[in-house]
């Protein structure tokens, strides 16, 4: 990852480090490897970050099909 410095302004190179790492997800990387996570754990944990998007998918579709 590179961050262009303008005028030696380090605080404004920070910012834009920081967003990047957040925009690409290091931050949570980093917090979910600070400790060892078992299979079935990141199983769970996985499938419960999926079923918010499934929901919505399955009802968008239910939608649709109402709509018909």
């Amino acid at each position: 990852m590179q961050v262009l410095v303008p005028d030696n302004s380090i605080g404004q190179a920070l910012k834009v480090l920081q967003k990047k790492m957040q925009r690409e997800g290091i931050f949570r990387e980093m917090k979910l490897r600070g400790h060892y996570e078992k299979p079935s754990e990141r199983r769970v944990r996985e499938k419960a970050e999926a079923a918010p998007q499934a929901r919505s998918q399955r009802e968008g579709a239910a939608a649709d099909r109402a709509l018909g």
